[in-house]
C-alpha cells in the first residue's frame, strides 16, 4: 500500500506552504509520496524539486484545488 503525506496549504500564504512541504519530503521514506494540495500553481517549488531530485505531477481539480503529487527519484528516473 502506497504512503502519502498530504499538505493541505490552500489556506496558507507563502512561503509557508513550501516550509511545510519542504519538512514533509525531508521525513519521508523510500517510495512514500507527498501531496501538496493549494489553490495556486508552485511554480517556483517545480525547480527546488528538481535540483533536490524529487519528480512531481500537478493536477488541477474542479474546484480549481492544485494537487501536487511528489515523490523522490530513484536512480535518475520517477
Amino acid at each position: 500500500m502506497e504512503t502519502i503525506h498530504v499538505v493541505d496549504a490552500r489556506s496558507l500564504q507563502p512561503p509557508e506552504p513550501m516550509e511545510l512541504v519542504m519538512e514533509a519530503l525531508s521525513t519521508i521514506k523510500p517510495g512514500e509520496k507527498v501531496q501538496l494540495l493549494l489553490y495556486r500553481e508552485p511554480y517556483p517549488l517545480y525547480g527546488i524539486l528538481q535540483r533536490n531530485h524529487y519528480a512531481h505531477q500537478a493536477t488541477l481539480r474542479d474546484d480549481g484545488t492544485f494537487e501536487i503529487l511528489i515523490w523522490e527519484e530513484i536512480d535518475g528516473t520517477a
